[in-house]
């Protein structure tokens, strides 16, 4: 069994999208990552991913993202998989950090569409050609048009699995269900598919897919890692049930901007500092009262809403 076939097999179920905790001066707060990290491990999360969308890798230095990186993998210790986010709007900066992920041991590189720029598809294909050819680890693509503004249409992402060996999956953090439904008939129903969509975790792993990506982890990361659990075992209530029972929660994190939501219900838990750095600010405190509310029915609090 080569190594991307070991990957494939090796990364499934919930693959969490850890927030990058910040000190009140704005500096990263390493320390609380790695209790982050001992947190989802313990709570049943099947892999970590650091520096992707949640973890508000544009507002970071590329030196800062790969101290991130580097706090990661060795809280992590090989305990579960390490698929930390490489990608950036800058081609060099994303060849870089990828290069350095493989350094690091990490399972596989999240490799997002190049946000504002716009890219062709022809530019896209030559873009992940790139990157893809540049490792010899696994390549996920991170599809996500509602921050980028480009949708990687079917028939690129299907070219560049076939022309690169190492790409093996992609995140879709996309709405239409005919696209994720076309990226298994084209892609192979071996290509892993990863659910960004929270309200899609479910139904993806009903077609098929490999698992999810989901934000909603960083608060309950028990029940989102259950989501999967329960479906490879063959328990579609439950499944279901949790699906649901999440859905709530799942809707009021997403009532502002990913993720000042989530740094918000952090720190109403006591887990984080509620820092984000600006441009990003936390959300109104209406929001915040909302989020409080709902989020005492999933779990324990601590802290009072935070002041803008």
């Amino acid at each position: 069994m080569n190594r991307y076939e070991e990957a494939r097999k090796k990364l499934r179920g919930s693959i969490a999208p850890i927030v990058t905790p910040f000190n009140e001066d704005f500096t990263i707060d390493y320390l609380t990552l790695e209790k982050l990290i001992h947190w989802h491990i313990e709570s049943g999360t099947h892999g970590i991913s650091v520096t992707g969308t949640t973890g508000e890798p544009s507002s970071l230095t590329v030196d800062e993202r790969v101290k991130v990186m580097e706090t990661a993998a060795k809280a992590i210790n090989n305990r579960v998989p390490f698929v930390p986010g490489t990608g950036s709007t800058n081609h060099q900066e994303t060849l870089y950090l990828t290069k350095k992920a493989q350094e690091l041991g990490a399972d596989a590189a999240l490799v997002i569409v190049p946000y504002y720029n716009k890219p062709s598809q022809h530019a896209l294909y030559k873009h992940f050609k790139a990157v893809a050819d540049s490792v010899e680890i696994p390549i996920i693509v991170y599809n996500i048009p509602g921050r980028t503004a480009t949708n990687l249409q079917v028939d690129t992402l299907a070219r560049l699995t076939e022309d690169c060996p190492n790409i093996i999956g992609v995140k879709e953090s996309n709405k239409d269900f005919e696209h994720v439904n076309r990226v298994l008939l084209k892609c192979g129903r071996d290509f892993l598919l990863y659910s960004g969509i929270e309200l899609l975790c479910y139904p993806m792993l009903a077609i098929g897919g490999a698992g999810h990506i989901s934000a909603t982890a960083n608060i309950t990361p028990d029940k989102v890692a259950e989501v999967y659990n329960a479906w490879a075992e063959g328990d579609v209530k439950r499944a279901q049930d949790l699906h649901f029972e999440l859905m709530e929660l799942n809707d009021v994190l997403f009532k502002d901007t990913n993720p000042a939501p989530l740094k918000a219900a952090l720190g109403m838990m006591g887990k984080i500092k509620p820092v984000l750095r600006m441009p990003m600010d936390l959300p109104s405190e209406d929001l915040q009262k909302e989020i409080r509310s709902v989020l005492s029915h999933y779990v324990e609090l601590h802290d009072e809403i935070a002041s803008k």
